[in-house]
This record gives C-alpha cells, structure tokens and sequence, in this order.
C-alpha cells in the first residue's frame, strides 16, 4: 500500500475522516484517509500517495506532488 496513489473523493483535514480511492488488486478500493502531515488539508480531486497504511482500511497521506 505504501506508495500507491489515488484519489481523494471526500475532504482529508484536520478533524476530518476523509476518503480516498486507490488503484489496487486490478481495481479501485475506497480507505478512510488521513493527512500525513496533521495540519494538511486535502480537498476531492486532489492525487495522493499512501505513506501509511494501517489495515484493515485506513491510509495517511499526502499529495502527490508532480503526478
């Protein structure tokens, strides 16, 4: 999981339980995602990448920058 991309679908911020889809397995899954960096905050559209993975379904991340 750690190093994939996706993208978010619902704002990841501060105090917020965002979501993000992220190509896995020949598909798309949905994770509850959080900022890598706790004062980040993320808005729908955006591309991530997962530094974190905690199973079975959440993800910190960050954007990903030039992708």
């Amino acid at each position: 999981m750690v190093g994939l991309t996706g993208r978010v679908t619902g704002t990841v911020g501060p105090g917020l339980v965002g979501e993000v889809m992220v190509r896995i397995r020949g598909g798309a899954e949905a994770f509850l995602a959080y900022p890598a960096t706790a004062k980040d905050r993320i808005e729908p559209g955006t591309v991530v990448m997962v530094v974190e993975y905690q199973p079975p379904r959440t993800v910190y991340v960050q954007a990903a920058y030039g992708t």
